[in-house]
């Protein structure tokens, strides 16, 4: 038996590649079982392991752990990317929402129709260079440390580098008017276990391309 965590979702980001980030961040190896057709999703429903019949599912620990948050806020604890006391967490987290909130925005983007891709788009960016990255920015100059909070890596940091480099494929110069969040990324990509990552052939996933929707659907649905 393996004592590396197992992955269990469709070989793309999704709701999965967050986890992937923290992991490989916290430089822990880990396996993957790709869901390839709705059979696989079936099977695994059927097999009990899934407490409310959703990936991402995660073997770890002896644990079958579902739940996108449950897992990272796990990993984060367990792997000291989660601050050194209630206050750095409290303000991790709330760092991390609105991550997620951003991402959530990025990630849609292949699936609308085609008719409001165009609109889509727009409101992304304006939502991340006037909401989301004026926040980080200011909060990397407040806290004048180079991480997020406190003053070493936390999961916010992973989440954050993730995220301004999806918006970046979106949009390459979205972090134009941001210098701060321009050398945040600069300095979060070289640290030893996220450069690693972010090398070629890593378990990195690239962006869902218009081409594989199809697949992904029948899985789910």
């Amino acid at each position: 038996m393996s004592g590396k965590p197992k992955l269990h979702y469709f070989n793309g980001r999704g709701r999965m590649e967050t986890i992937r980030w923290l992991l490989a961040a916290a430089g822990v190896e880990f396996e993957e079982v790709f869901l390839e057709t709705r059979d696989d999703l079936l099977r695994l429903q059927k097999s009990g392991d899934l407490m409310f019949q959703q990936v991402p599912m995660v073997e770890i620990d002896g644990m079958k752990m579902v739940e996108t948050r449950a897992i990272l806020n796990y990993i984060a604890a367990k792997h000291n990317l989660y601050g050194k006391d209630l206050k750095e967490r409290a303000l991790i987290d709330m760092y991390v929402e609105s991550i997620v909130d951003l991402n959530d925005l990025v990630m849609r983007a292949p699936f609308q129709p085609a008719d409001n891709k165009e609109q889509y788009f727009a409101n992304t960016v304006d939502k991340a260079t006037n909401r989301y990255f004026p926040a980080y920015e200011k909060a990397l100059k407040d806290h004048g440390q180079g991480f997020l909070v406190g003053n070493q890596l936390s999961r916010a940091d992973v989440h954050l580098l993730e995220s301004l480099l999806m918006a970046e494929e979106l949009k390459p110069d979205i972090l134009a008017k941001f210098p701060l969040l321009q050398s945040f990324k600069a300095r979060i990509s070289n640290v030893p276990t996220i450069k690693k990552f972010l090398q070629p052939g890593s378990q990195r996933k690239p962006p869902l391309q218009e081409k594989d929707l199809p697949k992904v659907m029948k899985i789910f649905h």
